[in-house]
């Protein structure tokens, strides 16, 4: 064993061996040394802790032609210089002198100047948390962590995940349209309700739903909106200062737990496809649930410090005006809705929810319509009802072909491929006459039956055929009788003779 190292670990091995009574040959082989070593770290003269530190190289240093002369100078310029942008700087005026193998001496000999010559380094202060203080809140996407599906089409959606710092509890809603004041109010709205209170302080990161970051002098200022909402539940807003993510590490660092809990346990489920957007919410909410138990003990106290919940919601949608266009459509929010043609022209009042539209006309409520969100940001989406002007595409059936909404108009996939087929088989004209008077036939109801029983059909159907095997009855003419009077009764309305 003569030439080695003798390490910490073999000195307490040997040591604990002769101190439990066992021999000097023994406990030398338990720890891999010679007795002679062993003799030796017992008299006190050998062992780890006798070792001599070295004082001298053991290879020449092959940055001493620059490390004082340039590389040391630029650092006391721009303390802030990587060792690779230093490295790139040697190979670029020092060719073929410097080759890789010197990158990770570079970065250590950095390393170490920095250690001892560079700049303070930002210092993070532990807070105390303190029950009923503090709800942290934040938007994150799934991204590659897991992917969920409805009925097999791929969901496209982040989620709103709330927190609460002192006990851990949680709370997470599925938003299919990206962050807006709509999503995080009304996610807030929901989570308070099942929290039974609310903190007296919410924070979140520079959302631009919440905070106005346009220039410098709007930073801090709150979206009137926002700060209205959270007057109502007595919670103070606040934020973390831009782009120092540490400060809102209560939920940053929970979204990455969040997303792996709901990857594994998809994988216990064996399936990631749902029927619908609220079934994955529903058991998202048992996951969390399943979580928030284990800090069961803190949410009791946690809870008892909680603001009580104003006796209603917050108000968590948008409120917009708008005009009602020739086409019997209107425009919110990037998507384009239709309306019934009656209210061309009109202004209508529209709250802006985060899956609905709450349409009013004069203070009225005259309809609800499903909000719709295209699949990016920048992107258009559109719902479409042919409904609302198929009583007027009928008496122009040839507007159908050309029209920009046309296969928006067209209410599921049979009828498209109705359409398909009828565009094949019949003259342009006639193609159209046809399945928008198929769809006329359609609006009070039966379609899914009508559509699958014309698709099956080996030749298309006429309309007339479609309404005696669906016993439809056709709209009837609204007939008009007059009656011509007598001159005599217009003498007496006007109380004589006109003559």
């Amino acid at each position: 064993m003569s030439g080695k190292w003798i390490n910490k670990a073999q000195y307490a091995l040997y040591m604990s061996s002769r101190d439990s009574g066992k021999t000097q040959s023994i406990s030398a082989a338990k720890a891999d040394i010679s007795e002679r070593s062993g003799r030796r770290m017992e008299k006190g003269e050998g062992g780890p802790n006798h070792r001599k530190p070295r004082n001298w190289r053991t290879r020449k240093d092959p940055l001493s032609p620059v490390w004082d002369e340039v590389l040391v100078p630029m650092l006391e310029k721009n303390p802030a210089l990587m060792a690779v942008t230093l490295y790139e700087y040697l190979q670029d005026h020092y060719p073929g002198q410097y080759p890789n193998k010197i990158r990770r001496t570079l970065e250590r000999r950095v390393r170490d100047w920095q250690a001892k010559y560079g700049p303070a380094k930002e210092v993070i202060f532990r807070q105390v948390k303190q029950p009923g203080i503090m709800g942290i809140s934040d938007f994150t996407e799934p991204k590659d962590s897991y992917a969920i599906t409805i009925n097999g089409q791929l969901l496209k959606h982040i989620l709103f995940h709330f927190r609460l710092p002192f006990s851990g509890w949680a709370g997470v809603r599925v938003i299919e349209g990206g962050e807006s004041f709509t999503a995080l109010c009304s996610s807030l709205n929901s989570i308070f309700q099942q929290l039974g209170g609310t903190p007296k302080e919410h924070r979140t990161d520079s959302l631009s739903a919440a905070f106005k970051n346009l220039n410098k002098d709007t930073q801090t200022d709150l979206t009137d909106r926002y700060h209205a909402f959270c007057d109502h539940y007595n919670m103070k807003p606040t934020r973390n200062n831009r782009g120092v993510s540490h400060e809102n590490g209560a939920i940053e660092s929970a979204h990455g737990h969040l997303k792996r809990r709901i990857s594994q346990q998809l994988m216990l489920r064996g399936s990631n496809d749902f029927i619908n957007v609220e079934a994955f919410q529903v058991w998202l909410d048992q996951l969390v649930d399943k979580y928030n138990q284990r800090c069961s003990a803190r949410f009791i106290e946690e809870r008892a410090a909680l603001n009580p919940l104003p006796s209603q919601l917050g108000v968590d949608y948008d409120e917009m005006l708008v005009s009602v266009s020739t086409q019997s459509t209107i425009h919110v929010a990037r998507s384009l809705y239709t309306v019934p043609s009656r209210l061309i022209g009109e202004n209508l009042h529209i709250q802006l929810h985060e899956k609905v539209l709450e349409i009013y006309h004069n203070h009225q409520h005259i309809m609800t319509l499903e909000r719709v969100y295209g699949e990016t940001p920048n992107q258009r989406a559109r719902n479409v009802d042919f409904r609302h002007v198929i009583s007027w595409l009928v008496q122009k059936p040839q507007a159908f072909r050309n029209s920009k909404l046309r296969d928006d108009l067209l209410p599921n996939d049979c009828f498209a491929a109705i359409w398909q087929r009828a565009d094949k088989d019949l003259d342009p004209r006639m193609a159209c006459c046809f399945i928008v008077k198929l769809l006329y036939l359609v609006k009070d109801g039966q379609l899914d039956e009508i559509g699958e029983w014309v698709l099956q059909q080996p030749k298309l159907p006429s309309i007339e055929e479609v309404r005696n095997q669906f016993s439809v009855v056709p709209p009837s003419e609204v007939s008009v009788t007059s009656e011509q009077h007598e001159l005599d009764e217009y003498d007496a309305l006007f109380g004589g003779s006109v003559l």
